[in-house]
């Protein structure tokens, strides 16, 4: 189903923009937190609900390199009640390691496995049911492959995700569109990526694309609900064939596009709506 980004503003709800009520025993915070994956501890923001009591928690992952990482949306979901974890992968932002896409998935699930941990949830008051993985960009990509990788999770919330894998394997058709994949894809923003090329990432997702494409998640993911938000970005047709696909496994999906680009640079309080929505139609 496709809802035009126009009819967003019904059903929001009241506190996506009221701050909430001061709690002196358990105020909304900002913790830094050191996730554990593969021998290191990468970087990470918990951005935590007020009140007591266990909380919804969102797990955030941004895009390749990381330049709009969504902390608005952060902070949105949080007036909600939710948590919400957001990181830097290996060798990114400051996180130790090298970057590349097999750690990307990695980094996914144990980041996933540190917030199900039960000292973590404890500290941080997490609902362990009630965990949703969400991410723009590559970072949907990183949500979809570790969700597909995983079990009992709540739901997905992708913004404008990005089938890396299959984009990679249709530019090799020819040394053009592959030699404009690699510069488009990767070429911007590697100052802030350790331990990469933009040439040696393309030959790494195009190794591993079988496994990674969105179509091999799709069989995967039907008892996730899907909340799936487009653009007009280039990425609205994968990832509508990619909802197609879980649809066609008896998989749930709701698609909601808006008239805006790549970052949602006009549509950041309409994203924050939309979110909000979908989050709350996940039980």
């Amino acid at each position: 189903m496709l809802i035009a980004g126009a009819s967003e503003a019904a059903g929001t709800p009241s506190t996506l923009f009221k701050d909430p009520p001061h709690d002196v025993a358990h105020p909304a915070r900002m913790e830094v937190v050191h996730i554990p994956t593969h021998g290191v501890s990468i970087n990470g923001v918990f951005y935590l609900a007020s009140g007591a009591g266990l909380h919804p928690t969102l797990i955030f992952f941004h895009g390749l390199p990381g330049n709009e990482q969504g902390l608005d949306l952060a902070q949105a979901v949080r007036r909600l009640g939710w948590n919400v974890l957001t990181l830097h992968y290996r060798g990114s932002w400051g996180s130790p390691g090298t970057y590349s896409y097999a750690h990307l998935i990695e980094d996914g699930i144990a980041t996933l496995a540190f917030v199900r941990d039960p000292e973590t949830a404890t500290r941080y008051g997490i609902d362990p049911r009630r965990i949703v993985l969400g991410g723009h960009s590559t970072g949907g990509f990183v949500a979809v492959n570790t969700a597909a990788r995983s079990s009992g999770l709540a739901g997905l919330v992708l913004v404008s995700a990005s089938d890396d894998a299959e984009e990679a394997l249709t530019a090799r058709r020819s040394q053009e569109t592959w030699a404009r994949f690699v510069k488009e894809t990767f070429a911007d923003g590697m100052e802030s990526l350790q331990g990469c090329t933009p040439d040696g990432l393309g030959e790494e997702v195009l190794s591993g694309a079988q496994a990674w494409r969105f179509k091999a998640a799709a069989p995967k993911l039907t008892t996730t609900p899907i909340i799936m938000i487009t653009a007009n970005d280039g990425l609205a047709s994968e990832d509508e064939a990619f909802a197609a696909a879980v649809r066609a496994h008896g998989g749930h999906v709701k698609v909601t596009h808006f008239d805006t680009d790549h970052p949602y640079s006009d549509r950041r309080i309409a994203l924050a709506r939309s979110v909000a929505q979908g989050l709350g139609s996940i039980k």
